[in-house]
């Protein structure tokens, strides 16, 4: 869900899902050890990340990435890059199914900074566009593994506040995470975006202008609404001290999303980019 920059890092998952973790079944000489699954805590993670310049570029920048995540009174928020999710419906933290919905808060800044092609450079940088919007979804905790695995399906809506772009975002999701161990988590998540009209005439379509100062084709077919990219991506957690709901621990991503339709047939991406997107991170986190 919210899939804003291909290297954010979904903490939530890690931090948030390990809530659960120290619940894994033990044997019975060992006794796992009574934590409220529904208690206040807050993660702060640190690291760095590989991403494209822009989305669609076939050049990678090393980026910083800071990511905070917690649970108050229930009340679930996290970072990812520069947005902010909160779940405003209290989660108890027992198996069975629990509704989700609340606020997201984003800043884009694609095609804004560290743009390394120079043709892509030539057509002058967009504004960082403020992006607010909410979000909805079903939870069920308890599916295949454990009484403490999820399976999560949810759809986000967003669009710009200060007219950079003039449109809206639509992100559907599919998202499964399970704590192997106290000390291990994995999060797998499958979404797409769909984008409307203005947004991909202002990040993909080339006006005659930009065309004569970049050398690039002129191109307008992205001006209009469509699905403009699905991706994937994948989580990984382990503990280095105590359990995943306190301590330290590391994290690693990777995360693949492809551009597809009139986006990808861009000049921005199909002759000086790459459809295909990689991006990956590893950091590391303090749960308290």
């Amino acid at each position: 869900m919210r899939a804003f920059l291909p290297i954010v890092l979904p903490l939530t998952a890690c931090f948030v899902g390990s809530a659960h973790a120290q619940e894994v079944p033990t044997p019975p000489l060992a006794p796992a050890p009574a934590i409220d699954p529904g208690a206040d805590r807050i993660s702060v993670g640190v690291g760095a990340g590989v991403m494209p310049s822009y989305i669609g570029s076939n050049e990678s920048v090393v980026v910083p990435v800071v990511a905070v995540v917690g649970q108050i009174h229930g009340i679930t928020f996290n970072t990812q890059g520069t947005q902010l999710t909160v779940d405003v419906i209290p989660d108890s933290g027992k198996p069975g199914w629990k509704l989700q919905a609340g606020p997201v808060i984003a800043l884009r800044l694609d095609r804004n900074s560290k743009i390394r092609d120079r043709a892509v450079k030539a057509l002058g940088k967009i504004d960082a566009a403020w992006e607010l919007g909410g979000w909805l979804g079903i939870q069920r905790t308890g599916v295949v593994t454990s009484p403490y695995d999820k399976l999560s399906l949810s759809l986000a809506w967003q669009r710009d506040v200060n007219d950079v772009y003039n449109s809206y975002i639509v992100s559907p999701q599919l998202e499964y995470s399970t704590p192997l161990s106290t000390k291990a988590y994995v999060d797998f998540s499958l979404g797409a975006d769909y984008v409307g009209r203005r947004f991909g005439a202002t990040y993909y379509d080339v006006t005659p202008s930009g065309s004569a100062a970049s050398g690039l084709a002129a191109y307008d077919g992205a001006d209009r609404a469509g699905w403009k990219d699905w991706n994937a991506n994948l989580l990984v957690a382990r503990s280095l001290s105590g359990d995943l709901t306190h301590g330290v621990a590391v994290f690693g991503m990777v995360n693949y999303t492809r551009l597809v339709g009139v986006y990808a047939r861009s000049p921005i991406v199909a002759d000086v980019g790459n459809p295909s997107q990689w991006s990956g991170g590893i950091g590391i986190g303090y749960t308290f």
